[in-house]
């Protein structure tokens, strides 16, 4: 039983190896840096253990992005008793998240991959980033159309983010527009 167990220790050493180095080349040189041969050479591991543990880079970029949806939902809860403080601050944790890790956000966001969104049938830190979000739209009342106003609210920080980090808004008014977005979703 001991060999087993290390066994299945070092195959998921060797996964959380593979999903940290691609996340490190992909934030220092971008996806297309990501290949294959390149992690393989990286991690001083041949291509075949590679392709054991995922079929090729669009699997690692899938986990990459289920992991970076764990890790927004931590940066996006906010506690407090006043619901527009906790919306400015998801929204501000969205954003500061998007900044802080662009390679992780453009597999979640922008990079094709077989993840659903929307769906009943989509990855559980999918539906509970969604949860979040829709939590800190819906602490304004009784909402008409709560999905409607969270996928509103949703899109616009993921347009603020894209814009921002692509230097097509004015650094200088960042937050004058968050704010003019929090009036919106609580008036």
């Amino acid at each position: 039983m001991a060999i087993q167990q290390r066994r299945e220790r070092q195959r998921a050493e060797r996964h959380r190896l593979i999903l940290d180095t691609a996340r490190e080349i992909a934030e220092t040189e971008g996806w297309d840096a990501v290949t294959t041969r390149r992690l393989a050479e990286r991690i001083e591991y041949s291509q075949p253990v590679l392709y054991s543990h995922f079929a090729g880079k669009d699997e690692i970029v899938a986990a990459v992005a289920l992991e970076g949806f764990g890790e927004l939902t931590a940066s996006l809860r906010a506690d407090g008793a006043d619901p527009s403080a906790r919306l400015a601050a998801v929204a501000h944790g969205y954003l500061r998240f998007a900044a802080d890790h662009p390679a992780v956000y453009a597999a979640m966001f922008t990079m094709d991959t077989a993840l659903t969104f929307a769906d009943a049938e989509s990855p559980e830190p999918l539906r509970v980033a969604f949860e979040v979000l829709r939590e800190a739209v819906g602490g304004h009342g009784a909402e008409p159309d709560l999905e409607s106003r969270t996928e509103l609210f949703w899109s616009t920080l993921h347009g603020l983010a894209t814009l921002t980090a692509a230097n097509r808004l004015r650094p200088t008014h960042a937050e004058q527009r968050l704010s003019l977005l929090i009036t919106q979703l609580t008036t």
